[in-house]
């Protein structure tokens, strides 16, 4: 490819010489002969110091913000966003061909796009889906190492959607990305904001900060639908122009939920809008899932589908594998699987359960080998106190000893009168608790999620907690009817 195509919609401010390129990367150990080395400066490394290096290596010019000293360098004001449209250049604007939509905001994100793509692959729409979890090129499915991946590798991961007959792509958008330019180019034609709360300020510096980077987001669309129960709303539009719709459970919005009621296996609510009046039914619990469904089914109205037919096809969403997870079982009482494996996951996971919860809450979990070891008597402590009944036990050990974890775990109760069932065997633990269960309770298995495996040592052994459930449960009904 030409050096003029792969900066044509890059603002160049000098004069360069006419190449022919192979590959472009913003990282100096990846430099080849024939390629564009962009210098971008990072927390801990500026990608200018490698320029002359990489020139060396072959590098068949360098995009630098200020003269470094190499023969064919391109200057602009920000490398970073050029990087973006050079790699969406490299790959065809791959980005043009498909349907975006993107949310952002603090919680949230990971549910409300499996519930997008869910729905438009429920009306036929073949959907690609980039995320925190996994990502998926509209043929495999793949586990995902940031939440919005780097420019070069978002746009070959476009084009794979592209040429595996993806219409549609729904992406969480990160602060970070946005704050680092890797979605510049990128058109949205529906982008959400589900809600802002303190976070990642040690990379934004302030809370402010952290706002402008997610409102960057509405100033690339061509719709936003906004959560107006969040006070940060209205930020998100303040430099946009795009039109917008709001939802929201609390004030006035454009799309309302009423009458909701929470229940042990899912939540139903009145979805109104333009004075009609739909049912929801969904079977993910949480007050969480009213905002995330009520998002995206928002989204799709906006974007013109039929509410009483997505209305209908909510009964068949099931949600993000691992979180706020019902079990299907044919008990009386619920068995839940979360990713919580951090104390602010764990109470949050607690505190959302509890209210929708008739008997007890009986929470089975762990912690991490050789992971932070601060984290875990705050875990026990917070278990102990958000549950009726725990049940300590393994995680991912990896080469800590189980029993030392579970030690530690347990110095944050000092002082027990709520019962603690303490056993290194996960599948014991999870037995006790599915024998201990009575109707109305809530088992929750807190830790693993997704996770279909246990790394035991160096070992990463099978296994699935909804296998180990229905095992267990038929065991245990075998042994009651004996």
């Amino acid at each position: 490819m030409k050096l003029s195509r792969l900066l044509e919609r890059v603002p160049v401010k000098n004069e360069y010489q006419e190449r022919e390129i192979s590959f472009i990367t913003d990282d100096s150990r990846k430099v080849q002969a024939g390629c564009v080395f962009v210098c971008v400066k990072g927390a801990r490394f500026d990608g200018h110091d490698a320029a002359v290096d990489a020139e060396k290596k072959g590098a068949a010019a360098v995009v630098a913000e200020h003269s470094v000293g190499c023969q064919n360098e391109i200057l602009t004001d920000n490398t970073r966003a050029a990087y973006a449209l050079m790699s969406a250049a490299f790959f065809g604007y791959p980005a043009e061909k498909l349907r975006l939509l993107g949310v952002t905001g603090t919680n949230g994100k990971t549910t409300t796009t499996f519930l997008l793509r869910e729905l438009l692959e429920l009306f036929g729409k073949k959907t690609g889906l980039i995320g925190t979890v996994v990502t998926f090129d509209g043929k495999e499915s793949m586990d995902a190492s940031l939440t919005t991946p780097e420019c070069f590798a978002l746009q070959q991961l476009f084009a794979n959607m592209i040429k595996n007959g993806c219409e549609y792509c729904v992406m969480e958008v990160s602060s970070q990305a946005l704050a680092q330019s890797r979605v510049e180019g990128c058109r949205f034609e529906a982008a959400a904001f589900s809600n802002l709360t303190r976070d990642h300020l040690d990379y934004h510096g302030s809370f402010e900060n952290y706002a402008a980077a997610k409102a960057k987001l509405f100033s690339q669309c061509e719709r936003a639908i906004l959560n107006a129960d969040d006070p940060a709303w209205r930020r998100m539009l303040q430099d946009s122009r795009c039109g917008y719709a709001t939802y929201a459970e609390k004030n006035e919005a454009d799309y309302r939920a009423e009458q909701v009621h929470y229940g042990q296996r899912g939540v139903e609510y009145i979805l109104s809008h333009g004075g009609e009046k739909i049912k929801i039914q969904l079977g993910i619990p949480g007050e969480f899932s009213v905002y995330n469904s009520l998002c995206a089914f928002s989204v799709l109205c906006e974007l013109g589908f039929s509410l009483s037919e997505l209305a209908e096809k909510a009964v068949l969403l099931k949600g993000v594998k691992g979180r706020v997870e019902v079990v299907p079982t044919n008990t009386d009482f619920v068995v839940m699987i979360d990713y919580a494996h951090s104390p602010d996951g764990l109470e949050n996971i607690l505190r959302a359960v509890r209210p929708i919860t008739r008997g007890r809450v009986l929470t089975v979990f762990g912690c991490g080998g050789d992971r932070d070891k601060t984290k875990r008597p705050i875990m026990g402590e917070t278990a102990y106190r958000l549950s009726d009944r725990i049940y300590v036990t393994s995680d991912n050990p990896r080469t800590e000893d189980p029993d030392g974890i579970i030690r530690e775990i347990l110095t944050g109760i000092p002082d027990r009168e709520k019962p603690v069932y303490v056993n290194s065997s996960r599948t014991d633990a999870i037995a006790q608790a599915l024998r201990d269960a009575k109707e109305g309770d809530t088992v929750l298995l807190a830790g693993k999620g997704h996770e279909t495996y246990q790394i035991l040592g160096t070992e990463k052994i099978h296994y699935d907690e909804r296998e180990i459930v229905h095992s267990l449960l038929k065991k245990i009904l075998s042994e009651q009817e004996g």
